[in-house]
């Protein structure tokens, strides 16, 4: 492209190497989520949320167990600040859930933010200022000292209000664009704030390192944390926390790498929602631990109804490809893909091992309220016989052989390429029915009788244009006696008769369920299905249904043959 050059690295590494991140093969714990959808996440929407709406996004929040939610910029309008009083003030809050509020390094915005907290059970106050050398240059024009000055003065006056104003406080600094700051002046920064604070056991303090913009690799931004994490003063009473942003389309890696780099909170938005490209998806990093089998302390068992009240308070639309609640993301078209997971899903039916390992899904859709049905296999012209197999075994209890799935697949991927669409299971099941079911032209089936001595003597009736006929045949079975009648009376020639059946458990009673399978002189193979409550009428129905679509399809006139045998 051009004006590449125009671009430079525009982030610092750590003066000494920070690596031993490096050595985690992956996250052992969940951290502390904190929740910023109320403030990032709302503010970067097209219609911000109303006071109700806020309301009932905060209860979604508080159901999925978030323990820290970040509820608003209180000084920064009157809906933000009436938001904040109605959840102190008609105890909306749970006694184990700490809000947080978000304040710059100014007397009289802290002064209202204190103002909105009086009287809060437990409360995150979280002060920031930018730091970055951009920021510094184009928007402050401010010298290092002159930023820090800005730190340490909102520093002292949250210990000022804290001290006279009812509640109890918990205090945050952010240096905002942290990725953007020499990681030395970072660091200086903080501990200035931290000398300040003086956290203790019993009053720990959070500073939290944004990536306010995804500047680097990944592996660069957890180099960053560690070196943070290792030279912090008072660390052990630091709660170090990171919030990423997505501008590189890393902010879940950014998260992850952070954690192992020392990083023991992370703040972040249901489904990336934020600013730009958006904040860390907390669902996906949450739903990532659990595929590791680690509890990520946050319910996600129903990722359909959260995403549905996701989608009406934000007014946003989650991807069909977004990772754990987009629409697609356990579903295969791709006929292999099917075809695997399909195998795979009656292997773990069959083995019930302890754990997960169906190919190509990463977790159990069940285990997050997705279903089977319509979910992981959906079916368009680039899908296999395999899936379509599993469509109508799963939903309508229709167990093709194996040879007969490739047979119906074409038909199935014929009807959709020719129709340019995705068919549903009802739809695929229409076909089945309609082309394989119980086919009675030319040749109808109406009633069978049977001697058994040394071997089965058949008498079957048939009706061809409306006129009946009848006749006999011999064989070792009663469905190879009926076949035998029928290839002698109206001069078919196939062999290799392929027969199944089972009964048939879902929504049909005690019918039974038979396919037949023959193959022409030819050597082209058609199926043939059979549904009756009767075993025995099934098979033959089947049988029947098998010979009718190699009589249409080759062209055969059974109606001169009837004639010649009656001669």
């Amino acid at each position: 492209m051009k004006n590449h050059d125009k671009y430079s690295r525009v982030y610092f590494m750590p003066p000494v190497q920070s690596l031993k991140w490096t050595e985690k093969e992956y996250i052992t714990e969940a951290p502390t989520w904190c929740s910023v959808d109320l403030r990032d996440g709302n503010q970067a929407l097209v219609v911000p949320m109303s006071l109700e709406e806020k309301l009932e996004y905060f209860q979604l929040l508080v159901e999925i167990g978030f323990k820290e939610i970040e509820v608003g910029f209180p000084a920064a309008s009157e809906t933000e600040f009436a938001f904040l009083r109605t959840l102190i003030e008609e105890n909306l809050i749970p006694d184990d859930v700490t809000i947080q509020v978000l304040t710059q390094s100014r007397e009289h915005i802290i002064k209202k933010t204190f103002e909105a907290l009086q009287g809060a059970n437990s409360a995150v106050v979280h002060l920031y200022n930018s730091t970055s050398v951009a920021q510094r240059e184009q928007v402050f024009r401010k010298s290092k000292e002159e930023i820090i000055d800005i730190a340490v003065t909102g520093a002292k006056m949250l210990n000022k209000y804290a001290a006279e104003t009812e509640g109890n406080f918990k205090f945050q600094y952010s240096p905002e664009s942290f990725t953007g700051t020499e990681i030395e002046f970072a660091l200086e920064i903080c501990n200035k704030v931290l000398e300040i604070w003086k956290p203790t056991d019993d009053g720990k303090v959070i500073i939290n390192l944004p990536a306010t913009v995804s500047m680097s690799m990944p592996h660069v931004y957890a180099s960053q944390i560690e070196y943070m994490s290792d030279n912090l003063r008072y660390r052990d009473n630091v709660i170090l926390s990171v919030h990423p942003h997505n501008d590189r389309g890393t902010g879940v890696a950014d998260a992850e790498l952070g954690m192992l780099a020392g990083a023991q909170r992370v703040e972040g938005t249901l489904f990336g929602n934020g600013e730009r490209t958006g904040n860390v998806d907390i669902v996906t990093l949450a739903l990532n631990m659990y595929s590791h089998g680690v509890d990520p302390q946050l319910n996600f068992e129903d990722i359909p109804s959260i995403m549905a009240k996701y989608e009406k308070l934000t007014r946003m639309k989650v991807h069909e490809r977004h990772p754990y609640g987009g629409e697609l993301v356990f579903t295969a078209f791709s006929g292999s893909h099917q075809d695997a997971i399909a195998k795979g899903m009656k292997w773990h039916e069959e083995k019930e091992p302890e754990h997960w390992t169906v190919p190509y899904l990463l977790i159990d859709p069940i285990d997050i309220g997705r279903e089977y049905e319509g979910d992981i296999i959906r079916i368009n012209s680039q899908s296999g016989k395999g899936g379509i197999g599993y469509i109508l075994q799963q939903n309508y209890g229709i167990d093709l052989p194996a040879e007969m799935r490739e047979s119906f697949g074409y038909s199935v991927k014929n009807v959709s390429d020719h129709e340019h669409k995705e068919l549903l299971p009802n739809e695929i099941y229409d076909i089945f029915i309609n082309e394989y079911v119980n086919v009675n032209t030319p040749v109808e089936f109406i009633r069978y009788n049977y001697t058994k001595n040394d071997h089965y003597e058949m008498t079957v009736s048939i009706r061809v244009n409306h006129d009946e006929h009848e006749f006999s045949g011999e064989g070792n079975g009663k469905l190879d006696a009926i076949s035998n009648a029928l290839q002698t009376k109206l001069g078919l020639d196939y062999t290799d008769l392929v027969y199944k059946q089972h009964a048939l458990e879902i929504g049909s009673g005690s019918n039974a369920v038979s396919y037949v399978g023959i193959t022409a002189k030819n050597g082209d193979v058609y199926w043939g299905c059979g549904i009756d409550t009767d075993i025995m009428t099934s098979s033959i129905k089947a049988l029947f249904s098998a010979v009718n679509k190699m009589v249409s399809s080759l062209e055969l006139s059974v109606e001169s043959q009837l004639i010649e045998s009656n001669k």
